[in-house]
């Protein structure tokens, strides 16, 4: 990912497509009040310096028949080969996501499956039999209450500041620029 800076208007067009990715260039044009075609170079700016990396389209599991969503805390019996895992963790279909973590275990991962049979097969004949996995640990999701993108435009107001008063008079100033002139 290529190092360039972002403005203002890269965080409002950021902070549109996070919430809606099927948002008209030209609408946003309109409310950050300059042209489509910048919106438009702008946006390829963002794809090129590696800041967007694409647009999904988002399916329910459940309207597919998938009613198990599991994390799989993964322990390494040799940590320098979690590489390697995660080669093999990459042709597991139910695998969903993969994260190096901290602590006892080595990777996390998220999978998806039809229910708790089509679970026990993928943990027992699948993950365990990968090389280097020592043991695994399973947490099934019960419900998820939020799902969310990475928020843009509010980020810089969720930091921790010493001296709430300072940052709620940037918030104020952060409010009157952010105010479109009609």
């Amino acid at each position: 990912m290529q190092n360039i800076q972002i403005d203002q208007t890269d965080r409002k067009i950021l902070n549109f497509l996070v919430k809606n990715a099927r948002m008209p260039y030209l609408e946003i044009a309109r409310e950050c009040g300059i042209s489509g075609a910048a919106i438009h170079q702008r946006v390829k700016r963002l794809e090129s310096a590696g800041i967007i990396t694409g647009f999904r389209l988002l399916v329910k599991p459940e309207a597919l028949g998938i009613h198990i969503c599991a994390y799989i805390q993964i322990e390494l019996s040799e940590g320098n080969k979690y590489l390697e895992v995660i080669e093999s963790l990459k042709k597991v279909h139910e695998v969903v996501e993969c994260h190096f973590v901290t602590g006892k275990y080595s990777l996390l991962v998220k999978l998806y499956c039809m229910d708790h049979e089509h679970l026990m097969e993928v943990i027992v004949n699948t993950l365990q039999k990968i090389p280097y996995i020592q043991s695994t640990e399973t947490l099934l999701s019960l419900q998820q209450p939020i799902e969310r993108q990475l928020w843009v435009e509010e980020f810089e107001n969720t930091r921790f500041n010493s001296n709430p008063q300072q940052d709620s008079k940037k918030a104020e100033v952060k409010k009157c620029q952010g105010t479109k002139k009609k």
